[in-house]
């Protein structure tokens, strides 16, 4: 005979209306001998002694693995069976368990229904917050009952006990005779076979591991997917935000932490150390290129040469399909797309994609010179302008003209040389009809009719129009250092350093050429930014 229940109006049999009026009720009758917790059933209640006892009656048929539930036996045969019933209605994966499914449905709804009280932020799932909460509180729940050294959670208390106390589940390398924990033989083996059966769909490069190829994949898609929970910072990889925790909000740097010797700099790890102390320090290069035999200071850094003999460019741009050898050119190419410039000048306002950008933009300001040539000792500006110098020294040239066959040590001097060939100047000012081989020297050109001077000298907030004119400002009227004025005049005994501010200055002063012509009158003048003070009174007329 069936009864209903008098507040849901479910039916149940007579044996099992009173269990579920109990639990309508609230009221939990059955408490736990050991810990006194408070359960619903008689069968729950049973369940959970288990956790105390350390019983488990229900055994694999297959493998002899114990559980203290049916419904744990009942999950982990599937594993045996590969049996997955719980599928996906958008994507159409499939999962062992439906609480599987539940979580995973979250990824396309967007929903994260469990929330950090402290922080607020939120999860797709409880563990993952329960994880999250012991960021706040530096818990430390799971004790090694061998070495009590303490741990975040189960799972790395797991692979602590197996990797260094349990050499039973250790099994021997057959090629170097290493003991490896049994779960990561398999990955071990590949290191010697050369196996890498995961590969990239994006580059097609491959990797041993499976977790290895799901990171380097954040590489294409720009997916940072561990945020700080203090200053919303991302990050690609987790040890990344582990380490920036430690380093800038928890305190803990020091903690398991090395200090380098030499200049106390504190690393998280001793890798870091190591490489800090070869590139910084002794100037070891344990590294070599196979091809050239360049030598280099880290591994990364070998890789990313090699590639310049390769050829390989892995990373694409998904806008334009652009590709590049490193992560680094991929990420700064991508700020062209979205116009964003995050670093900002603090002395004009000038915005730049790269940080490197922005410290060499600083030093038109500042006038520093760290870059030293170790032939002649003369100082310059950036590592690009010490490379262009050496050329000078080695007399290498490596950009050949395939019209005049004329080389050249610099790639931008010869395409403004094959201008000479094609006649080709396609960028052409508008208020003065003077044409250009290059874009930016027409934005520099530009400014001589704006009156805009972007580089500013810090210590006197004199402005100039260009970079070189700043820094000879800063060289003549504020440094000690003078450069020698050995090219001296016939006429008039003036002496000059440069060859061509003596020819210029013969040409304007004895002969009195005047070779810049005023387009819309046709007066003439003998400096070129005479011309353009000029014409900036034709501008304002027309306005």
């Amino acid at each position: 005979m069936a009864d209903h229940c008098a507040v849901c109006n479910k039916t149940f049999s007579k044996d099992h209306e009173m269990l579920h009026m109990k639990k309508n009720s609230g009221e939990m009758p059955f408490e736990c001998t050991v810990c006194s917790k408070k359960f619903k059933s008689k069968t729950n209640c049973s369940v959970h002694l288990r956790t105390h006892t350390g019983e488990k009656p229900f055994a694999c048929t297959m493998c002899n693995k114990t559980f203290s539930q049916v419904g744990n036996l009942q999950t982990h045969c599937q594993l045996h069976t590969g049996e997955k019933p719980f599928e996906c209605s958008v994507c159409n994966k499939k999962f062992a368990e439906s609480g599987y499914l539940r979580t995973h449905l979250r990824t396309h709804t967007g929903e994260k229904p469990f929330e950090c009280t402290l922080c607020n932020k939120k999860f797709w799932n409880s563990g993952n917050l329960q994880k999250h909460a012991l960021i706040h509180s530096g818990d430390k729940p799971f004790t090694c009952s061998f070495c009590d050294q303490k741990f975040a959670s189960k799972g790395c208390l797991s692979e602590h006990v197996r990797a260094c106390h349990t050499g039973e589940t250790k099994s021997q390398c057959p090629f170097c005779d290493k003991w490896v924990v049994k779960g990561f033989l398999v990955n071990h083996l590949r290191s010697h076979t050369g196996e890498m059966p995961y590969e990239c769909s994006f580059c097609s490069k491959r990797f041993i591991q499976k977790s290895n190829m799901q990171t380097h994949l954040r590489i294409h898609t720009g997916e940072k997917p561990f945020e700080c929970t203090v200053c919303n910072r991302k990050f690609s990889v987790k040890y990344a935000l582990q380490q920036h925790l430690r380093n800038n909000h928890t305190g803990d740097k020091a903690m398991d932490s090395v200090t380098c010797a030499v200049c106390n700099k504190i690393y998280s790890n001793s890798a870091s150390l190591r490489s800090h102390v070869r590139v910084k320090h002794t100037g070891e290069k344990p590294f070599e290129c196979t091809v050239c035999q360049k030598r280099f200071g880290r591994s990364d850094n070998l890789k990313y040469h090699l590639r310049t003999h390769t050829g390989e460019k892995p990373f694409e741009c998904t806008v334009c399909k652009k590709s590049f050898a490193g992560s680094t050119a991929l990420s700064s190419h991508i700020l062209t797309h979205t116009g964003e410039k995050p670093y900002e000048c603090h002395v004009c306002g000038k915005k730049v994609t790269q940080s490197s950008h922005l410290r060499a933009h600083l030093r038109t300001h500042t006038g520093e010179r760290a870059f030293e040539c170790t032939l002649c000792s003369k100082k310059l500006s950036s590592p690009r302008s010490l490379r262009h110098h050496l050329l000078t020294h080695t007399g290498e040239k490596a950009f050949k003209c395939d019209v005049c066959n004329q080389v050249f040590a610099l790639r931008s001097t010869l395409l403004s040389h094959q201008g000479t060939h094609t006649g080709k100047r396609a960028f052409k000012c508008e208020l003065c009809n003077k044409t250009f081989t290059f874009r930016q020297s027409l934005r520099t050109h530009l400014r001589f009719h704006s009156g805009e001077k972007p580089h500013k000298c810090a210590v006197c907030n004199e402005s100039f129009v260009r970079s070189d004119y700043l820094r000879k400002h800063i060289r003549i009227a504020h440094t000690e250092e003078k450069e020698e004025k050995s090219f001296g005049c016939s006429m008039c005994n003036k002496s000059f350093c440069k060859p061509w501010s003596l020819r210029k200055h013969a040409l304007v002063v004895h002969i009195g050429e005047k070779s810049f012509r005023c387009t819309v009158c046709n007066k003439r003048f003998s400096q070129s930014v005479n011309l353009y003070n000029h014409l900036s009174n034709h501008i304002v007329q027309s306005s």
